[in-house]
């Protein structure tokens, strides 16, 4: 195919040119891939053809402390994220950062400047309380626990509290446990309504993990303050893939945690699901090991490196 002939498609497709940077492009093009392939490049950067990146990338990265930073103190955690980058942060409960319900009114104000100082995000707290006992008085105190880290979380200036199931209790109807688990998260969002925050529901626990039983439980919550954290577990992935699962939770997605990237989970295909789906949240580093800052500072400068990586287009 000769220069003209490219010129004379490139005119077709309406792309407009300078005589010399068409006569560069198109000399070039022909030398270095041959006209075949030149033909097939003009094909696509054809204008009618759609952009790469249909869906903006609109989620962002961020940790949750369970594990990695779970020796950090509020000092090293905010360096090492305002460091790396790494905006929203899930403040897992009992670990040395020591954002508690405890706090007083004083040190909750102290906790929001700091991080509104060191410009990194508090995304919010990352609770333990469950509610599938067969004991009524402690599926109570939970729920009273969960009132109090609304308003630990509203008072940090958070915006939700991470909550789970973890069991199906034996000789207990599976039906009759969701159902409890839901009616409980359905008084839960009426506390995080009140506080102006979100309750997480963490895909979490045995059995309870399964993404339908998740979907059992929301529709008994009922509750638009009540939502899902994707937890990237193996058994979220049906023949190779997620889309399944993730298609049925997605209208309850607030949040979302996810562990090794190196791992045989798809992580390329949620970002897509994600990105498609047009999340606007935060995907949150959940990782084994406790290292020291130094080595945990390091790890999360190639953990985003390769997240950045996987939520391509």
């Amino acid at each position: 195919m000769s220069c003209n002939e490219l010129g004379r498609i490139f005119a077709k497709k309406g792309i407009a040119m300078s005589d010399r940077s068409r006569r560069e492009f198109l000399v070039n093009t022909a030398t270095i891939t041959g006209s075949g392939l030149a033909a097939a490049t003009l094909d696509a950067v054809s204008p009618q053809q759609p952009p790469a990146a249909q869906h903006p990338l609109r989620y962002r990265l961020g940790i949750v402390t369970y594990n990695i930073a779970a020796n950090w103190d509020l000092t090293a955690l905010l360096r090492i994220c305002r460091a790396v980058g790494l905006g929203p942060v899930e403040l897992r409960t009992t670990h040395r950062h020591g954002v508690e319900p405890t706090l007083s009114a004083d040190q909750r104000r102290e906790v929001r400047r700091r991080f509104s100082d060191a410009g990194v995000e508090i995304w919010g707290c990352g609770s333990v309380c469950e509610f599938h006992s067969t004991d009524q008085a402690v599926v109570r105190r939970n729920i009273e626990t969960c009132r109090q880290f609304c308003q630990l979380v509203a008072d940090i200036g958070g915006r939700g509290v991470k909550v789970r199931p973890n069991d199906l209790p034996a000789g207990v109807p599976t039906e009759r446990t969701l159902a409890q688990i839901g009616r409980s998260l359905r008084e839960c969002g009426r506390a995080a309504n009140d506080a102006g925050v979100e309750i997480w529901v963490e895909v979490h626990g045995r059995g309870t993990a399964h993404p339908p039983h998740m979907a059992t439980m929301m529709r008994e919550a009922d509750h638009p303050r009540v939502g899902v954290t994707w937890n990237s577990n193996p058994t979220d992935v049906v023949n190779g893939s997620v889309a399944e699962y993730f298609r049925l939770l997605r209208p309850w997605i607030k949040s979302c945690h996810i562990n090794e990237l190196h791992s045989g989970y798809p992580y390329r295909e949620l970002f897509r699901l994600l990105r498609e789906a047009n999340y606007d949240r935060c995907t949150l580093a959940e990782i084994q090991g406790m290292p020291d800052e130094a080595t945990g500072e390091r790890l999360m400068r190639y953990y985003k490196a390769l997240w950045t990586e996987l939520a391509r287009a």
